[in-house]
């Protein structure tokens, strides 16, 4: 039962082992990103730079978008109408500002507009990036007479020679027109217009500094110009109960786009009158139409009904009945109204047969009032509908498109219903007026009895009141529509008029330098991100423990030197007060918290590859613990790259490989160093074996014998990341000690340990931290210097070609 609870513990134990392995880089480390943007400190002040210069640049030679709006408050009546009981059939609520915003966004519109505002000729001056445009400020003025359209929207090069004389340059389809001038006459042997120049500014020289043919003009096309324009208005909606829209302009020049937006309101309103007052102005048309023809009915049957009396001196009808005179007038008086509405469908089965568009709200007030005429007036309304719709598809779509072929269509079939009802309809009014002529003989044949003289004097007499009350009707119609017509007044409002803006809304510094900012915080994060992301350095003894767990002991950390390194390695004795000295003293006092037994102490020093510091830390971790009174002794056991000789400068014809093979005894191996109590063997010549020989038990027998003469035996092992010689030793000594280098040792040979600590049962394996920048680590150490050092190999036999490790370390001496 213990077996199987120690196997799973191990079993446990084993696989968060195998899941810090996989994932030892995952957690974020705060003070490693913080040293790494240190690090990269001059490319983020590169990027801010760069981005700022960007910016500069970009705001100086961007052409500056500048603003300009008005709000207006869309509310139009008739009072005239409500007056008169005038029905207007106009659109009104939110399809009534729908249709003034489609208005407003419309290119039809905006062409009006801009023909309002002296934009036929535009004036500029070119400057190294940008061209400006010289709106109601040029200092020459030019009238035209186009010839042909084709000199529209070219760049005419303008230039003044003398007070009163200059010279016109363009290209057009590849041929270039130079031309001479002279101020105030007409230029007419151009082919393709005849222009005038006026210089309204005497003291312009026309001169340029940056750039020849500086100042230029451009003759505008307006339909042209309104497709230009089009996409740099914008027309919202504020408010749909109070019925406020916004209109916005963007241009580069700030008075321009001023004057456009208050052109737009105030054509706005014109329009609106205009159009509004329309229909009353098309059914006074009508009206006075039919006036002219009544008038000469009415003066005919006056002068029939004149003569007849003067004639036949007859001047009365009393022998007919009031009642039949009663009867005779409803009926005159049903012939006038079936007349008219006879006479008022073929004017509208003109006009939508002769117009492409016909105006629906003309139509509409012509059959306003008329009972007979009312089963038309939901077909004109379903007409005008679609109209509108078709037009509200046109804002986006062109004529070729299929919606607009579709709407097409069904205004068409909508016209020819109308034009059958049309027809139809006046086909039942004729009926009626043959009815009406019939009763009315029928009536007048009650009194054929009556003299003829009488009978046809009541004839003519009912002729002439029915020409005069369809007389007297038109006009009083008349009257109402000219009243109606004049007492429409827009009720728009301007709630808030249009300014030149002072500044541009693009590009504005704010925003620039912002953005500028972000781009390089985003560059500069990425940048740290990705080196934090691929940055595989240990760079404090928090990464060891973190990827290590509990398991491993930390005795303590080496600063960095900044200063040349002696030869010897050496440096404790050099100044033993030193942050140094200090340091090592300190890795000392913590060695009695792994191995504290008395007797003499085995200390194995180890690291993942060359270059990491291990024979310098064994030589002065050595020099440290004989300055305390014991005797140390340092065994070379890096048999393929040996360096204690060089670093204590010794020969080593003979050392620790002679001793294993029996050619020389330890006494004759033994050195003093130039420490009291600090005594050194050198690894010897080179073996072509070193693992046998270390791994024998005459290795074993060599430090058996040391025990009885030294306190304690540092043992400089060859890196376990390279070979496994010294691994055995490392599990039967006192102190087993694994070096790593701050910002040199990468994270992966962290996994070293680990295995040493759960493969190879190294329980008591320590880490030492060599080589810390203590000005940026808080290690709690006070003093602002450390150490550095470098060092290679002059052989040629090792575990691999360190050459690019050696000149990474190589850069400590410095």
């Amino acid at each position: 039962m213990i077996q199987s609870d120690i196997a799973a513990n191990s079993a446990d134990s084993f696989e968060r082992y195998k899941e810090r392995l996989t994932n030892f880089s995952n957690e974020f480390e705060p003070a490693l990103f913080i040293s790494l943007a240190g690090k990269s400190l001059i490319w983020i002040i590169l990027f801010f730079s760069l981005s700022f210069s960007i910016a500069f640049l970009y705001i100086r030679y961007t052409p500056q978008v500048f603003e300009s709006g008005t709000t207006l408050q869309i509310n139009s009546s008739n009072n005239a109408n409500k007056v008169l009981d005038v029905k207007n059939y106009d659109a009104e609520g939110a399809d009534a500002l729908a249709a003034d915003i489609e208005l407003i966004r419309s290119q039809v519109f905006l062409k009006r507009v801009l023909s309002t505002l002296p934009l036929e000729v535009s004036y500029f001056e070119d400057g190294t990036f940008k061209s400006n445009e010289h709106y109601k400020e040029s200092p020459y003025g030019v009238e035209k007479k186009l010839k042909t359209g084709d000199i529209q929207g070219i760049k005419i090069y303008i230039t003044k020679k003398t007070a009163n004389t200059g010279k016109l340059s363009y290209t057009l389809a590849g041929k270039s027109y130079v031309k001479n001038f002279t101020e105030g006459e007409w230029i007419k042997d151009l082919p393709q217009a005849d222009l005038r120049i006026t210089f309204i500014d005497k003291s312009w020289t026309g001169e340029s500094t940056v750039k020849k043919n500086q100042f230029y003009f451009v003759i505008n096309d307006l339909e042209s110009l309104a497709s230009a324009y089009l996409p740099r208005l914008n027309v919202a909606v504020m408010s749909e109960a109070a019925k406020t829209v916004k209109i916005v302009f963007r241009d580069n020049n700030p008075t321009k786009a001023a004057d456009i937006v208050r052109s737009m309101s105030s054509e706005f309103i014109a329009y609106d009158v205009e159009r509004r007052s329309e229909s009353a102005k098309n059914v006074l048309e009508f009206i006075d139409t039919q006036l002219d023809a009544v008038f000469n009915r009415l003066k005919n049957s006056e002068g029939s009904l004149e003569e007849f009396k003067r004639v036949h001196r007859v001047f009365t009808n009393t022998e007919l009945s009031n009642a039949s005179m009663i009867r005779l007038n409803a009926l005159e008086d049903d012939l006038i109204r079936t007349q008219m509405e006879k006479n008022v469908l073929t004017e509208i089965g003109k006009k939508v047969e002769s117009e492409k568009k016909p105006n629906v709200s003309s139509l509409l007030s012509m059959l306003a009032g008329s009972e007979q005429l009312s089963s038309l007036t939901n077909q004109v309304s379903s007409l005008y509908k679609l109209i509108l719709d078709r037009e509200e598809a046109l804002f986006q779509n062109k004529v070729e498109n299929q919606s607009i072929k579709a709407y097409d269509y069904q205004i068409n079939i909508q016209k020819n219903m109308l034009l059958e009802s049309i027809t139809a309809v006046k086909d039942k009014l004729d009926a009626r007026i043959e009815n009406i002529n019939k009763v009315t003989a029928e009536s007048e044949e009650k009194f054929k009895t009556d003299p003829g003289a009488e009978v046809e004097l009541s004839r003519l007499q009912r002729l002439y009141e029915i020409n005069e009350k369809f007389y007297t009707l038109l006009l009083e119609k008349k009257t109402e529509y000219q009243i109606s017509k004049a007492g429409f007044i827009s009720q728009h409002l301007i709630l808030e008029r249009a300014t030149a803006p002072k500044s541009p809304v693009f590009p504005t510094p704010r925003t620039s330098f912002t953005i500028a900012g972000f781009t390089s915080l985003l560059l500069s994060l990425v940048l740290v991100l990705m080196r934090y992301l691929l940055h595989d350095k240990i760079s404090s003894l928090n990464e060891i423990t973190r990827h290590t767990g509990a398991g491993i002991s930390i005795l303590g950390i080496v600063p960095k030197y900044k200063k040349d390194i002696p030869i010897s390695q050496l440096l404790v004795d050099k100044n033993p007060k030193s942050l140094i000295a200090e340091a090592f003293r300190s890795i000392r006092s913590n060695m009695h918290f792994i191995a504290d037994e008395n007797g003499p102490k085995v200390m194995t020093v180890t690291s993942t590859i060359s270059g990491e510091g291990k024979t310098f830390v064994a030589l002065n971790l050595a020099g440290i613990i004989a300055y305390s009174g014991k005797r140390v002794i340092i065994l070379d056991l890096d048999l393929r790259k040996p360096k204690i000789h060089l670093g204590l400068e010794v020969s080593n014809l003979k050392g620790m490989s002679t001793i294993l093979i029996g050619r020389d005894t330890i006494e004759d191996c033994i050195q003093n160093s130039q420490l009291e109590n600090m005594d050194f063997i050198t690894s010897g010549p080179i073996p072509p074996n070193p693992s046998e020989l270390m791994l024998s038990n005459k290795m074993y027998e060599v430090i058996d014998y040391l025990k009885t003469k030294y306190d304690m035996i540092i043992i400089d092992n060859p890196p376990v990341g390279l070979v496994t010689d010294g691994i055995d030793l490392m599990r039967r000594a006192d102190y087993p000690i694994y070096i790593f280098r701050a910002e040199y040792s990468k994270r992966s040979f962290i996994q070293n340990v680990d295995r040493l600590l759960n493969e190879s049962g190294i329980k008591r394996l320590s880490v030492i931290l060599n080589g810390v920048d203590i000005e940026k680590k808080g290690y709690g150490y006070n003093y602002g210097y450390g150490y550095g050092y470098g060092y290679g190999y002059g052989s040629s036999y090792g575990y691999y070609d360190e050459r690019a490790d050696l000149k990474k370390s190589q850069r400590n001496k410095k």
